[in-house]
């Protein structure tokens, strides 16, 4: 049993100062985990005023400083590989496979990406003779998710401290572990008082708290669509800079070159891949009418293979992280089949053999039609819909026939037809013949997906200011 019911705030662990205690559920027992305490505004404020006062002197301390800390936090982060692995299975249901392997051990590569970019980042360069600077924002309050509860947080933490921001961050009450060990990885490695803060609650409590504050300079969230909006609705009075990751329904063009066991295999794991609860998975794949018979049978078979069960097992694949996200898959499982499209494998229930825990079976639909519910909302589930399409010029207007656009994939055995069809897409993160994920790079969506970008040299320029100085080499 976990009880963490203190606040990290100004270096330390504190009591909230008005807080109701809330239980964390372990999606693939359902029974309670352990305990957090929900947060308040007040706690927010004591949390932001922390940030404040340590932002003059941590946004002038030297590249060599912020490099020397980050190497510690790596030292630290990769010590606690394992506990973090542990957690995040525990709170969220990933398999520790993935929850060790990926979840926790990507929270290091973000330090390690952070420390070669800073190690080469310029902040300074001249103009004839006028001098550009780029500066901290100042204080930047993170709103992060549950999904990929460490993932996330580094991918935002990292870049802000390397430029020299202080942060305030709340994670998300569902999936409340993994934070409060990464606060501790902080003040093992000596980040100063007031540099990083962590205060646990509930996004309409303390991320609204976060949004509206006038200390807090920027917001960042990754998280639904509709909570991005609020966010950026609360945020417009003080004017403060909104950063925002949000939903996805990407979509997988398979080309009629491409390598079909490949790019449905690998379209299928792109969407089963921790119980489908990735804002970029794969989850429409496009498909030429000719091949729908062939592709729903290497689908389904690929599918299948993703069998769910205890995630400290050796299951492939947890349990969705709730029973609201339970019901939710559940109601657009049946609306597929309610419209129409071809159940392959998978559907409605828990697998028989799993009578609790949040489980679902993995779920593909064929001869899905664009304008079906599944097509258009986000599942967060392991379901894939199938779309035919006759021509290349009309897979394109499916692909991009969707309020968002974060994510996009394209598979075909010839490179220079991949990147055509890939140029047309309205998308920011494009995968050709399934490439893996790339934190050097630029991350972030279109349209309804958000705006501004995580990862890389971009994620740094998130997080700071320009100042021109004119006349500051007179001839």
């Amino acid at each position: 049993m976990r009880d963490y019911l203190q606040f990290y705030i100004d270096g330390q662990w504190v009591d909230p100062i008005s807080a109701s205690s809330f239980e964390v559920i372990n999606p693939a027992t359902e029974e309670v985990a352990g305990h957090i305490s929900l947060g308040s505004a007040a706690d927010l404020d004591k949390a932001a005023q922390a940030a404040a006062r340590a932002f003059p002197s941590w946004s002038q301390t030297s590249k060599e400083e912020r490099l020397e800390i980050l190497r510690r936090i790596v030292a630290e982060f990769e010590k606690r590989v394992p506990e973090l692995g542990e957690a995040i299975s525990e709170e969220m249901g990933a398999p520790i496979w993935l929850a060790e392997g990926t979840q926790a051990a990507i929270g290091v590569k973000h330090f390690q990406n952070a420390i070669a970019i800073l190690e080469r980042f310029s902040f300074e360069t001249d103009r004839g003779n006028s001098h550009i600077s780029r500066e901290p924002i100042g204080v930047c309050g993170f709103i992060t998710p549950w999904n990929w509860p460490i993932h996330q947080i580094c991918a935002k933490v990292a870049p802000a401290l390397s430029v020299g921001c202080t942060v305030v961050l709340k994670p998300s009450e569902i999936a409340p572990f993994s934070g409060k060990i990464f606060a501790d990885i902080l003040h093992a490695a000596g980040v100063p008082a007031g540099v990083f803060n962590l205060v646990q609650g509930e996004g309409p409590v303390v991320g609204q708290a976060i949004a509206e504050h006038p200390l807090i300079d920027m917001v960042s969230i990754t998280g639904s669509t509709r909570a991005g909006i609020a966010v950026a609705q609360a945020a417009a009075p003080t004017v403060k800079r909104v950063h925002q990751e949000l939903g996805g329904k990407s979509p997988n063009i398979l080309l009629e070159d491409a390598d079909l066991e490949a790019a449905v295999t690998g379209g299928v794991n792109g969407v089963m891949m921790n119980s489908g609860q990735s804002c970029r998975a794969p989850t429409r794949m496009l498909v030429p009418n000719s091949l729908m018979d062939e592709v729903c049978k290497i689908a389904k078979e690929a599918a299948e293979s993703w069998k769910p069960g205890d995630p400290k097992a050796d299951s492939k694949m947890g349990p969705v992280i709730s029973r609201p996200a339970w019901e939710k898959v559940q109601r657009l499982i049946k609306s597929g089949i309610d419209q129409g499209a071809t159940l392959v494998t998978g559907g409605e229930d828990r697998p028989e053999d799993l009578p609790q825990g949040y489980f679902i079976k993995p779920t593909v639909f064929a001869n899905v039609k664009n304008d079906m519910e599944i097509a258009r909302e986000e599942i967060f589930g392991p379901v894939l819909s199938i779309i035919g399409y006759d021509t290349e010029e009309e897979a394109v207007a499916i692909a991009n026939d969707t309020e968002y656009g974060l994510g996009g994939y394209v598979q075909s055995r010839d490179i220079e037809h991949a990147r055509k069809i890939a140029a047309q897409i309205r998308a920011g993160y494009i995968s050709i013949n399934n490439a893996g994920l790339d934190i050097t790079v630029p991350f972030g969506g279109y349209k309804h997906s958000g705006n501004g970008r995580e990862f890389g040299d971009e994620a740094f320029g998130e997080f700071l200011e320009y100042k021109s100085m004119l006349g500051y080499t007179p001839s």
